[in-house]
């Protein structure tokens, strides 16, 4: 269990109860919310290296909302994860070292633009998830969403609970963005803007949701509520604004960017932006924490990023057949079941090549 809310430049090893690992600034939380019940939060909060006071202070104050955006941690990496499932970066975390994605966020990169958006995106998908549940002290459902108001639809009655994003993304922009507003770098700036498009990207999808009232459920009378869509949707938007994502410069006097490329459009608030190019991610290089494409699944067939030739970057790949059991033959049984038998198929599995051992020593 580890948990992540931002990610910066750096990384360092800190310990709770002789216990090691890494983390990451300014956010270095890593395990140990875990211990926030037993130890009490200012303990654990004045024991995470990386934090301004600001931070600590919030640490301290909310350990109920800590815990919450702990226990979201894991579904925002899992929707990084099946966004780049058939890319070069997998969005992998690191084994046995707890670090979350390693040294590869130190790089200005698209790869980071879209890590700090999906993590502030899933800080305040999880606080305002645990407010509507009634997890937290400090908030609950949306004070503001009371009385009548109307849609295309007609009018409907405010009622049930409807989800308190604006604290979610007050609270997330108040204790994320609290590091990269103590320096004036182009990271922090980028890191700032990133931020930003990941938070307003939840409120995107919001939907507004209905029960209708009346004789045999004429819709007469509508009760409404506003809730936010499965994280799915704010993983595929972000990720079409990785696709799309723009290359800037500092400008002069320090405040925001300028595009790179005099011919393509300037960056918009909802654009992810970055200064530095990606590496290919197909060769392992233990200095800048990349795992390489070596023994990953390709599909041969397909000429994407997933296919073989650009998953293996021209290696070649190696094909083991398997055999795969499948349900086959179904038949419905009177009543009411299915019966089907067992089949076994041969599946060739392609996987690529690892480079030669030369090319290899040359990056590590």
């Amino acid at each position: 269990f580890f948990t992540q809310l931002s990610l910066s430049t750096h990384t360092e090893t800190c310990s709770v109860n002789e216990s090691r690992f890494y983390c990451f600034k300014p956010l270095c939380l890593c395990l140990f919310f875990r211990y926030i019940g037993a130890l009490g939060a200012r303990v654990i909060c004045d024991n995470i290296p990386g934090l301004v006071n600001k931070q600590r202070q919030l640490c301290q104050k909310y350990p109920d909302i800590m815990q919450s955006i702990g226990g979201g941690a894991k579904e925002w990496i899992r929707e990084c994860q099946h966004q780049f499932r058939h890319h070069r970066w997998n969005c992998s975390t690191l084994d046995r070292d707890h670090t979350v994605f390693g040294r590869v966020i130190q790089r200005s990169s698209r790869e980071a633009a879209f890590v700090y958006a999906i993590s502030s995106a899933g800080v305040v998908f999880a606080i305002t998830r645990a407010c509507s549940q009634g997890e937290l002290k400090i908030c609950n459902c949306d004070p503001h969403k009371h009385g009548r108001a109307s849609d295309e639809r007609g009018e409907f009655d405010w009622g049930g609970c409807s989800d308190n994003i604006n604290y979610g993304i007050k609270f997330a922009k108040a204790f994320i963005d609290a590091k990269e507003r103590t320096v004036k770098d182009a990271r922090a700036l980028m890191n700032l803007h990133n931020n930003r498009c990941g938070r307003m990207a939840v409120k995107r999808f919001m939907k507004l949701e209905c029960k209708c009232h009346g004789v045999s459920g004429s819709c007469t009378l509508r009760t409404c509520w506003l809730a936010m869509s499965d994280f799915r949707k704010t993983g595929d938007y972000l990720r079409k604004k990785y696709n799309g994502a723009i290359e800037v410069t500092m400008n002069q006097d320090g405040t925001g960017f300028t595009v790179a490329n005099k011919d393509f459009r300037k960056a918009t608030k909802n654009d992810l932006v970055y200064f530095e190019n990606s590496p290919d991610y197909c060769v392992m290089d233990k200095a800048a924490g990349l795992l390489g494409t070596a023994g990953r699944v390709c599909n041969k067939m397909s000429r994407g990023t997933d296919g073989c030739e650009v998953m293996c970057c021209g290696r070649g790949y190696d094909t083991t057949r398997i055999k795969r059991i499948t349900k086959c033959e179904c038949k419905f049984k009177w009543c009411c079941s299915v019966e089907c038998k067992d089949c076994e198929e041969a599946v060739d599995i392609h996987t690529c090549k690892a480079p030669k051992r030369a090319e290899w020593l040359d990056q590590t």
